[in-house]
């Protein structure tokens, strides 16, 4: 049985913590989930996308884009619909609300990420900003 280091087990606590603690905390602030967010986020940089194609550029499970898809139409954020020439395939855009308060839920989003590294300066901050880079990239060479 391989062992693990203690530095080892405590990053990946303190990063577990952190997750749970960004995720409840910008949800208080901002009134919506990371989640969704970055699901609205998405939509904002197309006209239409396919529920599909959403769920693969975003990283999201399929049934939870699904639930957060169906709760934010239930708010007139989003619609979807079929598309016409192949009805397996589900279409999704902003709506003209859901365009308006993107913008909002971004400043929301920035103003979190201020308060979170208040106490970094500019190039502490382009540091984490790499390293997360490349934990991502190792993140997605795991697959």
């Amino acid at each position: 049985m391989t062992q693990t280091s203690p530095e080892a087990d405590y990053i990946f606590e303190a990063l577990l913590l952190l997750n749970k603690q960004i995720s409840s905390k910008f949800e208080r602030c901002a009134g919506i989930s990371a989640s969704r967010l970055q699901l609205l986020c998405k939509l904002y940089q197309v006209d239409e996308i396919s529920q599909t194609l959403l769920q693969k550029e975003v990283g999201i499970d399929g049934a939870a884009v699904t639930r957060h898809l169906k709760q934010l139409e239930a708010i007139a954020m989003v619609t979807r619909r079929t598309k016409p020439e192949d009805n397996r395939v589900t279409l999704v855009s902003l709506t003209d609300y859901g365009r308006e308060r993107i913008v909002t839920f971004k400043q929301e989003r920035s103003q979190f990420v201020d308060r979170l590294l208040q106490s970094f300066d500019e190039t502490q901050r382009h540091q984490l900003a790499d390293m997360l880079q490349v934990m991502n990239g190792h993140m997605s060479d795991m697959d």
